[in-house]
């Protein structure tokens, strides 16, 4: 596809799920309708994304509707060949999102969505990286609050690193301090989906616990082992630590930012994360807390009358969220530290102004789509991560448009 030919620079597939609404709603309201940015809204049901334009009244009024059938290639092939970047919110990403996945690679159409899934990651990367080089079509996975905060923090601070000390931070670890808002109830299915998947299959199991298995097969090995799985003593900090939910996606993504960088971070780069859970006996309590609780989270999601149990009675249901002013109140802040071979240290203390799995996450979204229509890039066709193909667009994007704001110790 000639991508100066597309009818439009954006789609959001999925508008009408709560997600897909907030992404839509957020674009709204940051580029209007008629503007600098072309945009629609597509989903399946003509009626749903009639009566999403009805609600949002004069604002929307000349903005474009699309159809498609999910499942039939055709279609989204018709729908993919009229923009220039597909943001979709459709998932869990293994049972909705490969179709689409496939056409925007075929047909050199760029793409973004939210998927937190490495097993469905690889397999994507697998079956279409080389068509995806050969039509030119950018295709960014992990591109809201899992991964885009973290990666980019890695990529901040390694900039600075280089400017300031003219070498790579070797080790890097980032520690969540504060953090007001759950995950979304996408995420939860991805994540129930992929327990699923791995107890099914030995091999997506090793992919989940692989530190380098989203990484090119010549980058896939190097000094990090498993992510944390207990409390552990953050000795520069002074405080316990916890494992943290998202380190499963987060640092495989950084990992292959890196090998998709020529090593940029160097060959022997080393990267963690952590939930800072305070000093003392309490802090220790609270990390082994944590601990018990996700570890309860697996065992449950493991077993299936245990997890459609969870499901029902407990957990965040795809297409289901908090209300407006809850968006507001959340937020998340965390530090991401470095040090270089020779001993040099720096920080980066990142926070997000709205709740992550919602109000920050479409924030992030929305501008990853626009970025990769309307920036200047460094990179042609193939799958990349957030940080490898957005760079500096992408950082100078996130705090002056998605409240997303990266400050350098």
């Amino acid at each position: 596809m000639n991508q100066s030919q597309a009818d439009f620079d954006v789609i959001v597939w999925g508008a009408t799920g709560f997600t897909g609404r907030l992404v839509a709603e957020y674009l709204l309201e940051r580029y209007g309708v008629g503007r600098t940015l072309r945009w629609a809204i597509a989903g399946r049901s003509q009626a749903k994304l009639n009566a999403l334009l009805a609600e949002w009244g004069q604002a929307a009024t000349d903005l474009s509707i699309l159809v498609a059938d999910a499942h039939d290639p055709d279609s989204l092939q018709a729908l993919v060949g009229r923009t220039r970047v597909m943001i979709t919110t459709v998932g869990p990403y293994a049972k909705y999102g490969s179709e689409l996945v496939a056409a925007c690679a075929a047909s050199g159409t760029h793409y973004c969505d939210l998927a937190g899934e490495p097993q469905w990651m690889r397999k994507m990367i697998d079956l279409h990286g080389d068509e995806a080089k050969a039509s030119g079509a950018r295709i960014v996975h992990a591109c809201g609050f899992d991964s885009v905060p973290f990666d980019m923090a890695v990529y901040c601070l390694q900039q600075e690193s280089q400017r300031k000390y003219g070498e790579p931070c070797s080790q890097v670890k980032m520690r969540v301090r504060a953090m007001k808002g759950g995950a979304s109830g996408g995420t939860v299915a991805s994540m129930m989906n992929a327990i699923e998947e791995a107890r099914a299959d030995r091999d997506i199991a090793r992919i989940l616990v692989d530190p380098y298995s989203l990484c090119p097969p010549d980058a896939r090995q190097g000094p990090d082992k498993r992510d944390q799985s207990g409390p552990l003593m953050d000795e520069d900090l002074n405080v316990w630590t916890a494992p943290f939910i998202m380190a499963g996606v987060n640092t495989k993504i950084v990992r292959r930012s890196n090998a998709l960088m020529n090593a940029a971070y160097g060959p022997d780069f080393s990267y963690q994360e952590a939930m800072a859970t305070g000093a003392g006996v309490k802090g220790y309590l609270k990390a082994m807390q944590i601990t018990v609780a996700l570890g309860g989270l697996m065992l449950a999601g493991s077993i299936g009358i245990l997890r459609a149990g969870m499901q029902k009675l407990f957990l965040p249901k795809p297409g289901e969220g908090p209300g407006p002013e809850a968006r507001e109140k959340g937020f998340y802040n965390f530090v991401t530290m470095g040090k270089t071979g020779s001993g040099q240290a720096i920080r980066v203390k990142v926070r997000g102004d709205r709740d992550p799995g919602y109000g920050s996450t479409a924030k992030i979204l929305g501008e990853c789509g626009v970025c990769l229509a309307t920036d200047e890039l460094p990179v042609a066709g193939g799958f990349w991560t957030p940080a490898s193909a957005m760079g500096d667009a992408l950082l100078q994007r996130l705090p002056a448009s998605a409240g997303l704001t990266f400050s350098v110790e």
